[in-house]
């Protein structure tokens, strides 16, 4: 079977200035993970080095780059096929990954100073639209992702989002 690998690497309004480090985060993320595949790796470890790429950078909506919560945080989720588990996320995830022995980090490690500047701006309008800059497109934007077939035929997937927050009734923030 001939390995395939796609990503994506979030959509939505991005600020022209955003979009070459966009296209070369996702052209490298999939050379990442097709390298996995040509070495007869398995499509887990495809997707999971494909996304870890985006999530490293800050280019992408996802790790590193996460949109800020109205607090100044990071809240991102990610999924991937890797364990019995259907999903997890919030206290049972971070329990989870430290069971497993998977590193944490700082709080403010996957804070960019570009995030800094959608918060205060979104702050500046009145929380009235996404906390991204360049927010003139109301659907939504980031989450980073892979879809992997190995040579053996196993599929698998990944996606990581640093979100943008529903809260109060509805209301984005």
């Amino acid at each position: 079977m001939i390995p395939v690998i796609l990503v994506h690497g979030g959509a939505g309004d991005v600020p022209d200035e955003r979009i070459p480090a966009k296209i070369l985060g996702v052209k490298k993320s999939v050379e990442i993970g097709y390298r996995i595949l040509k070495n007869n790796g398995t499509a887990v470890d495809a997707v999971e080095a494909a996304v870890k790429y985006m999530e490293d950078g800050e280019a992408f909506n996802a790790g590193y780059g996460s949109v800020l919560n109205l607090d100044g945080e990071v809240e991102m989720d990610a999924s991937i096929m890797k364990t019995p588990h259907l999903l997890l996320a919030g206290v049972g995830a971070n329990r989870f990954a430290k069971e497993q022995g998977i590193p944490t980090v700082s709080p403010g490690r996957l804070v960019t100073k570009y995030a800094q500047i959608a918060l205060q701006q979104f702050k500046a309008r009145g929380g009235d639209d996404r906390t991204e800059v360049g927010h003139n497109n109301p659907g939504d934007v980031g989450t980073v992702g892979a879809v992997a077939l190995d040579s053996k035929g196993n599929l698998a997937a990944a996606t990581s989002t640093g979100g943008h927050k529903w809260e109060n009734g509805g209301k984005k923030q």
